[in-house]
């Protein structure tokens, strides 16, 4: 199997096209040369299960694989239990959603630190993620995959070790890696191949083979500052990281086939198709 590319959601280009609605991606991402698209959902769970699985039928015929966004204000760490509960229900409502669209993951933001130690609201999100899973296995939707997301801001819960702490309590669990997040969150420290190689062989110590070949991961160039990410760039900024060649390099390397989103601020499909290409060039 070979690594996925496509874009989070339309972007500039989907529109400059004459693109209007989002029955038209699967077209779309077939005509940009990609095989993957990502609906957003962060603001709410909005689409009907018809028009989902009306897109999921558009998207099987034309081979283009399927994943949704779960809304932004998701709190698994939440000290207050009435967030934690909505949240596992809005988790549930995106799990529905990406089922009739025939997708099989849902990526989650976590939540943040708050005023609680970082240990302590790592535990709040367990504890709220394995009701999650309850919930989906209760409602038959146990061939969805949660993909908690490695988060780009200081006080938010989402280091690599807090991401891959909770992909532990169940296989079904799959990390969503954000690169520009940890490069952001970290004040740009991706910087050499060994930077990056550290995060393939985290995963695969903390959860085996089969999930570093199969990780979710979102990518883009990130402006930040000394809170962590400030806002999405495209790849032709030079000032900011990270570089997508060495996770290229080491998703060949490491035998992957991971689905890579592309973030960039409106240039989604244009910079997920310079990924795609580079990839197929070193994967020869």
């Amino acid at each position: 199997m070979a690594a996925k590319f496509g874009p989070a959601g339309t972007d500039d280009n989907f529109k400059s096209l004459g693109y209007k609605h989002s029955l038209q991606v699967p077209e779309y991402i077939v005509k940009m040369g990609l095989d993957c698209f990502e609906y957003q959902c962060g603001r709410g769970v909005n689409i009907g299960l018809d028009k989902a699985k009306l897109l999921g039928e558009e998207a099987k015929q034309k081979g283009i694989t399927l994943s949704l966004h779960a809304p932004y204000y998701i709190s698994m760490s939440s000290i207050e239990e009435e967030k934690r509960l909505n949240s596992v229900n809005y988790i549930l409502a995106s799990a529905r959603a990406v089922n009739a669209m025939g997708g099989d993951r849902i990526i989650v933001h976590t939540g943040s630190c708050g005023k609680i130690s970082r240990n302590d609201a790592l535990e709040l999100a367990k504890d709220t993620m394995r009701l999650s899973i309850k919930a989906l296995d209760m409602e038959g939707l146990s061939n969805i995959h949660i993909c908690p997301e490695t988060m780009g801001k200081v006080n938010q819960l989402g280091t690599l070790y807090e991401v891959l702490e909770l992909c532990k309590l169940d296989e079904r669990l799959i990390p969503c890696i954000d690169f520009g997040h940890l490069n952001a969150r970290d004040m740009g420290a991706l910087k050499t191949k060994a930077d990056f190689e550290n995060i393939f062989t985290d995963i695969r110590d903390a959860l085996g083979e089969d999930r570093l070949k199969n990780f979710h991961s979102h990518f883009s160039k990130i402006e930040y500052s000394q809170g962590g990410e400030k806002r999405h760039l495209t790849f032709e900024d030079t000032l900011y990281g990270p570089d997508f060649e060495p996770v290229m390099d080491l998703t060949v390397k490491y035998g992957c086939s991971p689905t890579f989103v592309c973030e960039s601020a409106g240039t989604q499909s244009v910079d997920a198709k310079l990924m795609k290409d580079y990839y197929e060039r070193v994967s020869v």
